[in-house]
């Protein structure tokens, strides 16, 4: 396992001195964010002019972990074209896996499980890893949700963000049967209640520790990525918290 840092952590940059940020605080990785309406690079930006795309990662002389791709799923064939555009960036930036969001709480079930199956051919065409995230507002807000896509869905893994089974609407929730289909983890501290998603380090309940051991048991030898985000509302400095996420991680590693 190595630590990688979300782009997210530095919002307020733009992608170049984000990236260089990240370099500079030593990280191994960059996990990159390409999200509709983000700070950094965008899914039309990709579309428009991938060669340029390419080109700025590049440049940025950081390897990427993964991308991390929202785009908004009102129009399908629009979001595959996008989702197919950043997969072919990912390949050609020898990027191994692309993360996106399943499909909103209350969804058809298996009309998700078929637009999975379609994204997941799309991703292996280019040689790639997808994963979807576990999150609260998806149908992965269910770790026996999350297991069952990725049983129905060949190839499909999952990106474990843990703070959402532990400040989730219903209270912290066992999620281990999760383990041994996960491909990337993204980490903050966070506390059992919605309000308290994201908190400085030391001060949430996550038990990083565990959350290692139980990744070592299923051989797990990918990125840790700290995302701890810059939100406009953070009521706490960013770049401090990730650093000493980024520290304690490296520790445990």
């Amino acid at each position: 396992m190595y630590v990688a840092c979300s782009t997210l952590a530095f919002g307020k940059l733009s992608l170049e001195d984000a990236l260089r940020t990240v370099r500079e605080m030593r990280f191994t990785k960059a996990d990159l964010a390409i999200h509709d309406g983000g700070p950094h690079l965008t899914p039309d930006e990709v579309i428009a002019d991938p060669a340029r795309a390419a080109h700025r990662l590049k440049a940025a002389n950081l390897p990427l972990a993964a991308i991390h791709l929202s785009t908004a799923p009102d129009d399908p064939a629009k979001a595959r074209a996008r989702f197919r555009a950043v997969c072919n960036l990912a390949r050609v930036s020898t990027v191994p896996l692309v993360t996106i969001a399943a499909a909103p709480l209350g969804s058809d079930f298996d009309a998700e499980v078929c637009r999975l199956k379609d994204w997941c051919k799309v991703a292996e065409g280019e040689g790639l890893i997808l994963t979807v995230e576990t999150h609260s507002a998806t149908v992965t807000a269910d770790p026996l949700g999350a297991a069952e896509l990725c049983r129905r869905v060949p190839g499909l893994a999952l990106t474990l963000d843990p703070s959402h089974y532990h400040a989730g609407p219903h209270g912290p929730t066992d999620y281990d049967a999760l383990f041994k289909f996960v491909r990337h983890v993204r980490l903050r501290d966070t506390g059992n209640k919605p309000e308290l998603f994201q908190v400085r380090i030391g001060q949430g309940e996550l038990e990083y520790g565990r959350i290692l051991s139980q990744l070592d048991r299923c051989r797990y030898d990918r990125a840790l990525t700290v995302d701890v985000r810059d939100a406009p509302d953070s009521p706490f400095p960013v770049e401090p918290e990730t650093r000493k996420l980024k520290y304690l991680l490296e520790s445990l590693v």
